[in-house]
């Protein structure tokens, strides 16, 4: 692929067409900049984690700048001690998302990775590109928009923004530093998508701090519980003032709570906070002088708040009337596993809050009047709608359209777009793929591990072994392993028919073909399939092993 040194270029890895997994490149006089670096969860048992397929990249390793980070949120940087290896660039942060990244690659042994920390509302070259970091508002502390300088333009990169007057936790955003961006001439806005269908703005966490206080005040005397997002550093000192207020102690429950912990404190975040509980002392004090903040809001199976409503903890134990609040929204996905989790609490007798009962949540993304108001201020000449499913990102072009912008583009994942004065171009298509975690090493998510791993979970699974005795006759009778197709009688039944019609096809074969074991095989494959499809009518997974003695 020949790209032109002067031109532009904009190429999304990850995160178009899709909510998560955000990877974006952009590429200008022969280097790459790559922009986030994040995963997405998955249902597919056995995968918890996807990241996007780093394969393209990794051909152009050598001309890689940096990686930038816009923020801390595993969408955002989730693959990166998976992925780093494979690029060894430099990456740059602002300093609460660089201690975290610093976590990460410790506990997968790359300490040494190069991260350069980028102080607040500073910028840093790399290579031929100028990235200014912008301060803005979101659900985790030290968000960014990125201003990225070329001489062929600037790009406007949002990351996860919204408007928040009162975010409680870091500084309110930098409008002024936006306008001034606007007043010098914005070539594109590459721009989140998240809540484009939503009418209003966002809300803040302000008024959310308030409303806990006063839920929190409701139940004197009982255990209560918080469910949120680990990340939203913001919602857990929301969480601390309604103990406080309530004349509680606060208990963290839940590894990703206490590294956000120990993070905030040590940049000051949490100065105003006494220490807070481990989930073990909290379980010594009496029920309602603590407040738990727990991990697990959307029914994930390993977090602490589905443990603890089962009745695994060894020391946190919920009873009838004590209270879970949940401070968080439902991820698009997860809406089953949140549900199993609200009936196990319900059928123990503890009282659920939601946020659609309660105004305990506000989204971390702009809703439609805050990206008017972004528009408005950076007046871009091109909006590229990313951070979306499809829906979302026609959507936001339409919306920018309306809104006066001259050019949009709906970008997918592998899409090469050149972003010039005269607008944004498809020229080019890359390839891309997800990459699934299995255990300790990265398999293409499409795959043949995962194809037969569906097929597995769909069909079950028959081994045959077959033992010959030179060239015309078994030396023991065939063996037949079924494995999620039946039980009980049926299996035995079952194991026996198969053997009996591999006995009868061996030997209708010609002489030749009892010679031959992959002939052999082929015939043991063929009819335990049509055996068990004649039983159940699927065509399981069937291997057949042939040995000769």
């Amino acid at each position: 692929m020949e790209l032109d040194p002067n031109k532009l270029y904009f190429l999304p890895l990850g995160g178009s067409g899709e909510i998560g997994m955000n990877l974006n490149l952009y590429h200008y006089r022969g280097k790459w900049l790559m922009v986030d670096l994040g995963i997405t969860f998955d249902q597919t048992p056995g995968i918890e984690v996807l990241m996007p397929d780093t394969k393209f990249i990794e051909e152009h390793v050598q001309n890689l700048a940096g990686l930038v980070l816009t923020h801390a949120h595993e969408d955002h940087i989730g693959a990166i001690p998976h992925l780093w290896p494979r690029l060894r660039c430099p990456m740059f942060a602002t300093p609460f998302t660089a201690a975290l990244i610093r976590h990460k690659l410790h506990e997968a042994g790359l300490g040494n990775a190069p991260i350069h920390e980028v102080p607040l509302s500073s910028g840093v070259d790399i290579g031929p590109f100028t990235v200014d970091f912008i301060r803005i508002t979101h659900s985790i502390p030290e968000p960014n928009v990125l201003a990225i300088r070329t001489a062929a333009g600037t790009i406007v990169h949002t990351g996860d923004w919204k408007i928040d007057p009162a975010p409680m936790i870091g500084e309110p955003t930098d409008i002024e530093a936006l306008k001034k961006l606007g007043n010098e001439g914005v070539l594109a806005l590459v721009c989140d998508s998240t809540n484009v269908f939503v009418e209003g703005r966002s809300g803040s966490e302000g008024v959310i701090r308030q409303n806990l206080i006063d839920l929190v005040g409701k139940f004197p005397g009982k255990r209560v519980a918080i469910a949120c997002f680990a990340s939203n550093v913001a919602r857990v000192a929301s969480c601390a003032e309604a103990a406080i207020a309530s004349g509680r102690f606060v208990g963290l429950v839940g590894r990703s709570l206490h590294r956000m912990d120990e993070v905030a404190r040590k940049l000051n975040y949490f100065k105003k906070y006494h220490p807070f509980l481990n989930h073990h002392d909290a379980g010594f004090l009496d029920r309602g002088s603590t407040l738990l903040v727990c991990t697990g809001s959307q029914g994930e199976q390993r977090a602490a708040l589905l443990r603890i409503a089962k009745g695994d903890d060894r020391h946190i134990f919920l009873e009838e009337g004590d209270v879970v609040i949940f401070s968080s929204r439902q991820i698009p996905g997860n809406e089953k596993a949140i549900l199993d989790l609200q009936n196990i609490l319900v059928r123990n007798g503890v009282m659920v809050v939601t946020a659609d009962e309660e105004d305990i949540h506000v989204s971390g993304h702009p809703n439609r009047d805050e990206l008017a108001e972004m528009y408005s201020w950076i007046r871009p000449q091109i909006v590229v709608p990313v951070h979306g499913e499809d829906h979302h990102i026609d959507e936001q072009a339409n919306f920018a359209l309306h809104h006066k912008v001259p050019h949009v583009i709906r970008p997918h994942n592998g899409d090469l777009i050149t972003l010039s004065e005269k607008g944004a171009e498809l020229v080019d298509q890359v390839p891309t793929g997800r990459l699934a975690l299995d255990g300790k090493r990265l398999i293409p998510f499409k795959g043949t591990v995962m194809h037969d791993r569906h097929r597995l979970m769909s069909t079950g699974h028959a081994i045959v072994t077959l033992i010959l005795k030179g060239e015309k006759t078994f030396k023991v009778s065939p063996s037949v392993l079924l494995i999620g197709v039946t039980d009980g009688e049926q299996l035995d039944t079952l194991t026996a028919h198969c053997i009996g019609a591999i006995e009868e096809g061996f030997l209708s074969l010609p002489s030749e073909d009892k010679a031959d074991d992959e002939k052999v095989a082929e015939m043991g494959r063929i009819t335990t399939r049509r055996i068990l499809s004649n039983y159940y009518g699927k065509k399981t997974l069937t291997h057949v092993q042939v040995y000769r003695v």
